[in-house]
């Protein structure tokens, strides 16, 4: 097991369950401390190499996700090893597509889906999920089921 974020770092978000997953604008320099282990760029073209293992999800800015099965898929595994790895979610800025994965990621945590978009904000950034669709999006996400 990796050695998790620190909560009270920048952009980090500590969902009900404990997992912490880091968002963050790619706009702004690489903050301190760890780097991730594993990443996801929400991004209309491909992001510049990184030194960790990262992968790229179609995502151009103030839309949704170019594929919602392949980003659903990826959100389950960003979730999934949220739990044992240091993971970030970006995008240019860190509000929009950021703060809106990061909102399906706590549907997927256990937040009703109409709740999750107010959590993010209360607990990641005030501006996070910026669009009319981009919290329809996460209002119409689905939780796994047990």
């Amino acid at each position: 097991m990796t050695e998790p974020w620190n909560p009270t770092d920048p952009g980090v978000l500590r969902l009900p369950s404990g997992r912490l997953v880091r968002g963050r604008g790619l706009r702004n320099p690489l903050p301190e401390g760890p780097a991730p282990t594993y990443a996801v760029y929400l991004l209309g073209k491909q992001p510049p190499e990184v030194p960790w293992h990262a992968d790229w999800l179609r995502w151009p800015d103030f839309r949704l996700p170019s594929d919602r099965t392949r980003a659903e898929e990826t959100l389950k595994n960003v979730w999934s090893r949220a739990a044992t790895e240091r993971v970030e979610l970006a995008c240019g800025g860190g509000r929009g597509r950021t703060g809106t994965a990061l909102a399906c990621l706590a549907v997927l945590d256990g937040v009703p889906p109409q709740e999750a978009v107010a959590y993010v904000r209360e607990h990641y950034d005030r501006h996070a999920v910026e669009t009319p669709w981009q919290r329809r999006y996460v209002r119409r996400f689905a939780a796994p089921v047990a």
